[in-house]
């Protein structure tokens, strides 16, 4: 899935065969630009989620995100350089077109609050009150997926 706002496509990416650049992506963000301890980052949702990995025209990993088979969208990631670029939006995408086809009426996340409105144009709804989540206020966020004929 390619962006049309910039150069970069997404893909599909797995834990076991993509962890570097997945972790690359996640520890710039999480850990150094939002100081999450790394104890707190990686979890045992890693190796049996469905990851994607945003690629630029260099081939290099900007971006991430992860759905768990409950319909969680997590970890999603860009780096600083590429935001406000339409990359965030096709990790989205893409995160959701495989809820749909995997056949799940919904999917939900955490959202940092400062995130919330991007979610929000991407039409999730907040669900109960701002909470902690390793030190970053979070707002829970759903999204009901309408199903396509044939599914």
């Amino acid at each position: 899935m390619r962006d049309d706002r910039s150069s970069v496509a997404v893909r599909p990416a797995s834990w076991q065969h993509d962890l570097d650049r997945l972790q690359q992506v996640r520890r710039r963000v999480f850990i150094e630009e939002q100081g999450v301890p790394e104890h707190e980052e990686w979890d045992a949702a890693d190796p049996v989620a469905w990851h994607v990995l945003a690629i630029d025209e260099k081939c290099d990993a900007v971006g991430t995100g992860r759905l768990e088979s409950s319909g969680r969208i997590g970890r999603v990631a860009v780096l600083e350089r590429c935001r406000g670029q339409g990359v965030g939006q096709a990790i989205m995408r893409c995160l959701v077109n495989h809820a749909t086809v995997s056949g799940l009426e919904a999917v939900y996340l955490h959202a940092q609050t400062a995130a919330a409105d991007f979610y929000r144009r991407l039409g999730f709804r907040a669900e109960g009150p701002v909470f902690d989540e390793v030190g970053i206020p979070h707002v829970r966020m759903r999204l009901e997926i309408e199903q396509r004929d044939g599914q």
